[in-house]
């Protein structure tokens, strides 16, 4: 893979494209391969977990309708056409807000890239290098435009639904061998039908699920368009209509091409321990430590916090100012939720987000309740300079006696400033997979992750990691 010099402004896409078709697994660097792998494995724990949840049974049966195919896998559901496995399976994996996340793109990628690769994968009957190759390409496409259009693409649209479209685009593209100018029509194709509004979280909807598994699909529909010689835009991130003038009032095209072909961008990929949006981490981990030094309990914190004072970056605080959450959709967007959730429980996982936790006017679990009259959430300018290369919180408590503990930290557990290792996202896969569907399907899944560079034929090395009558041990 050749490095990038400069690029004129008015090549951006035909650039992106040149260079993507042209490298080869044996351009992906060792480190490069084991990022893309953990990101797999990462990745799938949130797509297994997440297939059972009502919201991916509603899509799955919603591709069931769309027709009978044998080609590529829905998790717990069977097989499916390439096109709707990656729908079925892309809504799967952002359901539980334990998939990755990128800081500078603000762009969730697994979700819709490997749901793309993978189907793809599987139709095309590669082998697992060239699966690999796939999803480390689609990351640094979908990463790039991401960090093009960011931050005021963010304002309106949701870069995972948007900014994901490329990448999955990408990522089929790579799977069937494209030259740059097929490639060029599947960025084309994708650009044009990346969408993804941030109003669904006024509602605590569905949509948010619904953004990557569109990706996903409309990934693969943009590669066999283009396959097919259905032709596309050839300027559509740069053009006068295209992507960026149309999505961001600031964007920078040099985001594209600086290192391109040095700087993977999937070394740069951020791991989720907390079930909740992104924006909350740093303020969760703050509330955890306090917790932890204090060597509180939750009848210790009840009694002892008199107020809780948060305070966060403007783009985040926009998604995560929920007081007073009415359901557990709402309740992951809300920051004055999750860190009275960490406070009083020591953790901010799927057991903090059931539904019998949440009612029409508000919180029902009264601990939590109570917690949330005493919090206040505010947004510090000086946090918001540090975004989107860090994603900073100050927290405050205020305790019974008039004395005050606070932390601060700009960057959640699990960025590559405070990374996790191999073992640790091990540990979330097996506790994450092994709670729903027990140690041995768990187990089966982690060895199959492991082996999948060496791997001859896609087609059966997913297949029946989790059967469709896999019994389900924890919720929904």
């Amino acid at each position: 893979m050749p490095a990038t010099t400069s690029v004129p402004s008015e090549a951006v896409s035909r650039h992106l494209a040149d260079v993507l078709a042209g490298t080869t697994y044996a351009d992906l660097p060792s480190p490069v391969v084991a990022e893309t792998k953990r990101a797999i494995l990462d990745w799938l724990g949130s797509a297994l977990a997440g297939a059972v949840e009502p919201p991916a049974r509603m899509m799955q049966g919603v591709v069931a309708r769309l027709g009978t195919s044998h080609e590529s896998t829905i998790f717990a559901a069977g097989t499916s056409s390439a096109a709707g496995a990656a729908l079925a399976n892309g809504v799967a994996s952002h359901i539980l807000e334990l998939d990755d996340v990128h800081k500078g793109s603000t762009l969730h990628a697994a979700a819709p890239v490997i749901p793309a690769a993978l189907a793809m994968a599987e139709r095309e009957h590669v082998n697992g290098r060239t699966f690999i190759l796939s999803v480390a390409l689609g990351y640094d496409a979908a990463l790039r435009v991401g960090e093009a259009v960011n931050p005021s693409h963010y304002r309106f649209w949701h870069p995972t639904g948007t900014a994901g479209t490329f990448g999955a685009a990408v990522a089929a593209g790579t799977i069937m061998q494209f030259s740059a100018a097929q490639m060029l029509d599947a960025l084309g194709n994708a650009g044009t039908q990346a969408a993804g509004l941030w109003e669904f979280n006024s509602d605590g909807a569905m949509s948010k699920h619904l953004h990557p598994g569109k990706a996903a699909f409309n990934g693969i529909l943009s590669a066999d368009l283009a396959a097919a010689g259905f032709t596309a835009a050839k300027r559509i991130l740069e053009g006068e209509r295209g992507f960026f003038r149309a999505m961001s009032t600031s964007y920078d095209a040099t985001r594209i091409t600086d290192g391109l072909g040095k700087a993977w961008k999937i070394t740069e990929n951020c791991y989720k321990l907390h079930s909740c949006c992104g924006h909350t981490h740093s303020a969760i981990d703050i509330a955890l430590d306090l917790r932890s030094q204090q060597k509180w309990l939750a009848e210790d914190v009840a009694a002892s916090v008199r107020d809780i004072h948060i305070e966060t970056y403007g783009p985040g605080f926009e998604i995560v100012k929920e007081r007073n959450p009415r359901s557990a959709t709402q309740a992951k967007f809300s920051i004055a939720y999750c860190v009275s959730a960490a406070l009083l429980e020591g953790r901010v996982g799927l057991e903090q987000f059931s539904v019998e936790r949440f009612a029409p006017d508000g919180v029902s679990d009264p601990r939590i309740a109570a917690m949330l009259r005493r919090t206040r959430v505010t947004l510090e300018e000086g946090l918001t300079q540090k975004y989107p290369s860090a994603w900073p919180a100050r927290l405050t408590l205020t305790l019974a006696d008039g004395s005050q503990l606070s932390g601060r930290s700009d960057y959640p557990r699990g960025n590559p400033e405070h990374p996790l290792t191999t073992s640790q996202l091990e540990d979330k896969f097996l506790a994450l997979v092994g709670s729903r569907f027990g140690s041995d399907i768990a187990n089966s899944a982690l060895r199959t992750v492991h082996a999948v560079e060496n791997y001859p034929d896609m087609a059966v090395l997913f297949r029946n990691v989790l059967p469709g009558d896999a019994e389900v041990h924890g919720r929904p």
